[in-house]
């Protein structure tokens, strides 16, 4: 008989229900998920014998995650996380690892390795192979579920870094997270780029903006930012928080508007790219019914 495929948002949605029993469903009024502790004590009470044991930092070199199990059966099991990330990127690294624990941990003991470690592009980008996509797409719905963000921030709505940052807040997630959560479902045309010393190192449309043929390519190419960006010139005003209009032949054949924070943290630019809905148009076949709707039903 052939294993059932993994459902992230299945998953996901399990949790997020039994939570707003729990806890209410104003529980982020209260604060984001404890994850960590969400992770033990799910495993505890749903698989005792090979239950998650704990959830600790150590220097990961090359990654920023693990999932590992014991030598011995039956399995015990461990998130590690990888020391120096931010609290909103450690929970968000947490509940990835949970994702392939309760998605993938039979094809994670099958390759006899000790467990699987995940690398910055898999838990924050949702890169690489299906599994590391499927357990960025748990991860995303249990920390910040979509019925949720919708409510706070619409799908035509087209917020600012303050928007997102008090979303970031709110969920115990990284700005990054909450942007790429947004871009998800929303219906605007809009772009993330992150970017260092005027290259790009990643970028990410929204759906309206790629099928319009808004959007930036970095796979296997270097994307040289325009040399007057707010990532380029470190101008980093009020002004370049909130909004520049930029005209047309700047980033792309239409008008945008550039807004563009730094992260001294990680040495790094996130740019965000609002476009006119007046732009190129792209029709969709027939209206896709929304994951999160079908899972409700």
């Amino acid at each position: 008989m052939t294993a059932s495929p993994p459902r992230p948002l299945k998953e996901a949605y399990k949790l997020t229900t039994m939570l707003d029993l729990v806890l209410g469903i104003d529980r982020f009024e209260k604060g984001p998920v404890d994850v960590e502790r969400l992770a033990i004590e799910y495993s505890t009470k749903t698989a005792p014998a090979t239950r998650i044991h704990e959830v600790i930092d150590r220097d990961l070199t090359g990654c920023v995650g693990a999932l590992v199990y014991s030598d011995t059966v039956p399995r015990q099991w461990g998130i590690v996380c990888s020391t120096g990330q931010t609290p909103g990127r450690r929970n968000f690294t947490i509940a990835h690892e949970l994702g392939h624990y309760l998605l993938h941990r039979d094809l994670i003991e099958a390759k006899d390795e000790g467990g699987i470690y995940c690398e910055e592009e898999s838990v924050h980008r949702g890169e690489g192979p299906d599994i590391e996509r499927q357990a960025d797409e748990f991860a995303a719905n249990l920390l910040m579920p979509l019925n949720d963000c919708r409510r706070l921030l619409p799908a035509r709505t087209r917020p600012d870094f303050d928007l997102l940052g008090t979303l970031a807040t709110r969920y115990g997630v990284s700005l990054t997270a909450v942007i790429l959560r947004w871009l998800e479902y929303t219906q605007t045309r809009a772009l993330m780029v992150v970017s260092n010393e005027g290259f790009a190192h990643w970028a990410k449309a929204s759906d309206a903006a790629f099928r319009s043929g808004a959007y930036i390519a970095t796979k296997n190419t270097v994307f040289e930012l325009p040399s007057a960006a707010t990532a380029v010139t470190g101008d980093h005003s009020d002004e370049a928080r909130s909004g520049i209009l930029r005209p047309r032949g700047f980033w792309f054949e239409e008008s945008v508007v550039e807004m563009c924070i730094r992260s001294e943290r990680y040495d790094q630019e996130i740019t965000l790219l609002h476009l006119d809905d007046a732009g190129p148009k792209w029709q969709a076949d027939e209206a896709v019914e929304d994951a999160y709707d079908r899972l409700s039903r």
